[in-house]
């Protein structure tokens, strides 16, 4: 705009000048208008490309909200995004990070908000991979900080850092997870920070905080800890408890804390984030379990249930291209669903045995859900990234495979999902190595890229106008092409 303003402010007082000429020379008023309307022409054309270049640099999303960016998907059409990095090409920054924590960063503005929950004991070292004997149902009696930071998006430097909670943990967790694996949401005013089995907090940007919930330590499946993150949807905030003895859907004001209602869910643990659903019928909050998917009105009233899940459900439900996906894959069960579901159901939609489709079920199959990574949809393609280093491709409308099942690497454990940008897919796997594949009829790994040795990356990366966010265990890189 600033460019617009200055040509203005060159060509009026000459097109005034030409009009005063017009004025006191009849004779040349053909030549002197001629030539006014050439350079309100000039003017015209320099602004509005001007206009149109400054709109294009506007509608480059540089806020990514919640975990998977605005609207779940993990996909982002900004351009300029880099495909190319290593510990050290491309990286505008690092920094380290003290404690753990799986949460995705979020970004608003020229900031980059994430939490951690710091051990003043040793924290066991990860194991990679999938494997039983996870489980760790001894409570820490060491003293833990839970930790929300606030990072400057250009530099990478802490803005500020608060401690919500010091004291000994209220419940176990699973080797691989963390007391910080909830993604923050922000909405430009406030960031609301969950822990699981802690509490609800909310803070305005400068890290004041303005409310805040206790949650109970309720009963996790085989003590693996919680992950579910919250969702906004105008002035309220949801959030998906499921766990093995009162499972909720909650919504409290955002503004206020205060909770507007909670409906009982008949679920046991699950640890899927709820989606709110805005199509022609209306909005609705749809959320994934074991027992069943439901979408829920704004009310919480439940508006259809889908029975055919896995036993343990992790990803979270999204749009894309109007169709509602949703999968539970646990990998030692028979039943791994995926469902592409249409907007307006209503009602029981379990499918008959020998069904794959009906009313409101666009396709489905009980055979091709990954477990821990949701799926990804882009350009009509759809992505499963299978937890041991497997991809299938099909097209998302039907269901109809492209290829089913390739290898993509043995070794490292997938644990973040999938995403998407410049006409490109991105699997990161738990060693910190990325595997950029370009869709087609058949697999096609473009390249690699590798961060340091002995990097572990479980955390689903997060995008904000041209860079790209990789958590690690002990630091969040900023990757972005160099200038």
């Amino acid at each position: 705009m600033k460019q617009i303003k200055i040509m203005v402010q060159i060509f009026v007082p000459i097109t005034l000048r030409l009009q005063d000429g017009l004025l006191r020379v009849r004779g040349h008023a053909m030549r002197y208008g001629l030539l006014a309307c050439w350079i309100w022409l000039a003017v015209f054309f320099l602004c509005g490309f001007t206009a149109s270049r400054l709109n294009a640099d506007d509608s480059i999303n540089k806020n990514w909200p919640q975990f998977r960016g605005a609207d779940s998907t993990g996909v982002s059409r900004n351009s300029g995004l880099p495909d190319r990095w290593s510990a050290t090409e491309n990286v505008e920054w690092k920094a380290e990070i003290a404690g753990r924590g799986w949460g995705s960063p979020v970004v608003w503005g020229d900031s980059v908000y994430l939490t951690s929950v710091v051990n003043s004991g040793v924290t066991e070292p990860i194991k990679k991979g999938l494997y039983f004997g996870g489980d760790r149902l001894d409570i820490p009696k060491t003293t833990h900080q839970w930790n929300v930071l606030c990072l400057d998006l250009s530099t990478g430097k802490v803005k500020w850092e608060k401690t919500v909670r010091t004291g000994t943990p209220t419940a176990p967790i699973h080797l691989k997870n963390s007391y910080a694996s909830e993604t923050p949401v922000i909405d430009g005013k406030h960031l609301y920070v969950i822990f699981g089995n802690v509490g609800i907090f909310c803070f305005d940007l400068n890290g004041y905080m303005v409310w805040s919930q206790d949650l109970p330590a309720w009963a996790m499946r085989n003590g693996w800890g919680t992950s579910s993150s919250p969702a906004l949807h105008g002035d309220v905030l949801y959030y998906q408890n499921d766990n093995d003895e009162k499972s909720t859907l909650v919504a409290l004001n955002k503004i206020t804390g205060e909770k507007m209602w909670s409906v009982d869910r008949d679920e046991k643990s699950n640890w899927s984030t709820p989606f709110v659903w805005t199509h022609a019928g209306g909005t609705e909050i749809v959320t994934a379990g074991t027992r069943a998917v439901r979408g829920y009105n704004l009310k919480g009233e439940e508006l259809w249930t889908l029975k055919g899940m896995s036993s343990i459900t992790i990803a979270t439900p999204y749009v894309a291209d109007g169709l509602l996906y949703v999968s539970s894959g646990y990998v030692m069960d028979p039943t791994k669903a995926l469902y592409a579901i249409k907007p307006g159901a209503k009602g029981d939609l379990t499918l008959a045995k020998d069904q794959a489709a009906n009313e409101y079920i666009e396709w489905s199959s009980k055979k091709i859900a990954p477990y821990n990574p949701s799926t990804l949809v882009t350009d009509g393609r759809l992505f499963v990234l299978y937890d041991g280093g497997i991809l299938s491709s099909l097209n998302a409308r039907t269901g109809e495979p492209y290829y089913d099942r390739q290898r993509l690497s043995r070794g490292a454990g997938f644990t973040a999902s999938p995403w998407s940008y410049d006409g490109k897919v991105f699997c990161l796997n738990e060693d910190g190595e990325c595997f950029v594949i370009r869709p087609g009829a058949n697999l096609e790994v473009l390249h690699t890229n590798k961060l340091a040795e002995g990097e572990i990356c479980m955390s689903t990366p997060s995008i904000a106008g041209d860079r790209l966010l990789i958590r690690a265990d002990e630091r969040l890189y900023c990757i972005r092409k160099a200038k």
